[in-house]
């Protein structure tokens, strides 16, 4: 059945599982090869071209334990989305970015601020417009890189910024001189909503508030995907849906889903609800669906952590489709499957909103469903594009 829905869009962090290890290091190819054009490469926290991916004694030591760690960290995250997204509706979502509630970046880029430049790795966030960076001086701050004013020439209320090859001049930017606790992504933020001080306000002249974004497998070596700014080599064969505005939060990206089908069954929504975190009745209804189309058949499932939907034996799943108006969205099995590292469990990695009264309306595409597609945010014409990409 055909509903009309808001959605806010959201890179959770819904199994952004460690990549496998590579011999890779951050002072080898590809982590070092320069930006180019208009396009930035976009780094996982746990890529190991990453300056932030956790010491050994921090990591999960099990495929189990990484599971459980991150559905921990997206509760906080949801909580946040939750806040940013209340508008008194009940069909309201958020496609806000890579960070936690206590701001720890998911996907980080690199920008060069100041004359001479200096190099950071900060947080892409799209539901937030506000670009900031850890200043020297700083009381709190976890990272050891800060920004120096006073080794910037053009530093005022306004400095530069450098994209890729893209100069901007007279930035507006924050500057932090005092950190409590994890508060802030260790070297700076840079805002990609749609607000005046956002990145897409202040450049564009240059960009015409127009970005997409490719965020890669965390199977790929490198965990490396790209941030591409302006209209061009932008793709022209992709599909698009109308993008929608939230009076009360102008600067959030929503779209209109109208349903997911799995196999060739169209999935009854109630009218009430939204969408990889799910709602309860939208999720309930998805994952039972899956089970009835999974082969072999009438398998046990056994739960790991928050997902309820896993198996001990190879399976043929279903296909899923995420339905918006204008196009459908069909995801690879490993935009909504995880297999453990020795190939034995198998879960639907897909789960249910926490029923706390807040999150119980608040469904997110989670950036695992968005791995290998590029999303495209063309501003002027509001319209999001979907397109499949190998994002590496």
């Amino acid at each position: 059945m055909s509903t009309s829905l808001l959605l806010l869009l959201s890179l959770l962090s819904l199994l952004s599982l460690s990549p496998p290890s590579h011999s890779l290091t951050p002072s080898s190819s590809p982590c070092t090869a320069p930006d180019h054009s208009s396009n930035l490469q976009v780094f996982h926290v746990s890529s190991p071209c990453s300056p932030f991916k956790p010491p050994p004694q921090q990591q999960p030591t099990s495929w189990q334990d990484s599971i459980l760690q991150i559905q921990s960290q997206d509760q906080d995250r949801l909580q946040y989305l939750s806040s940013l997204a209340a508008t008194g509706r009940k069909s309201v979502v958020p496609i806000a970015s890579g960070r936690q509630i206590v701001q720890s970046a998911t996907y980080v880029v690199r920008a060069k601020i100041g004359t001479p430049a200096q190099t950071f790795l900060m947080a892409v966030d799209t539901s937030n417009d506000a670009a900031w960076v850890p200043c020297s001086g700083c009381v709190g701050c976890p990272s050891s890189t800060l920004f120096s004013s006073g080794k910037s020439t053009s530093f005022k209320p306004l400095d530069t910024i450098t994209l890729a090859t893209d100069a901007v001049p007279g930035y507006t930017f924050g500057c932090i001189q005092k950190a409590t606790g994890n508060s802030v992504p260790p070297q700076g933020l840079l805002g990609l909503g749609r607000g005046p001080l956002s990145l897409l306000s202040q450049t564009q002249s240059l960009y015409q508030s127009t970005f997409s974004y490719c965020l890669p497998s965390f199977k790929s070596a490198n965990f490396s995907g790209s941030l591409r700014l302006g209209p061009k080599s932008q793709p022209i064969r992709i599909k698009y849906t109308q993008l929608l505005r939230n009076p009360r939060r102008s600067s959030l990206y929503y779209v209109n889903m109208i349903g997911v089908r799995v196999g060739r069954k169209i999935v009854d929504i109630p009218p009430s609800t939204v969408f990889s975190r799910l709602v309860q009745p939208v999720y309930t209804a998805v994952r039972d669906e899956f089970r009835r189309r999974v082969i072999p058949k009438n398998l046990p499932v056994s739960s790991l952590g928050g997902f309820d939907t896993c198996y001990n034996v190879a399976i043929v799943p279903p296909t899923i489709t995420l339905m918006f108006t204008g196009m459908n969205v069909t995801l690879p099995a490993d935009n909504f499957l995880i297999h453990s590292t020795a190939g034995s469990t198998t879960c639907l990695a897909l789960a249910a909103s926490p029923t706390d009264g807040v999150n119980s309306v608040l469904n997110v595409i989670a950036n695992m469903q968005q791995q290998n597609h590029r999303v495209l945010f063309d501003v002027p014409n509001s319209r999001l594009g979907v397109s499949r990409e190998t994002c590496t």
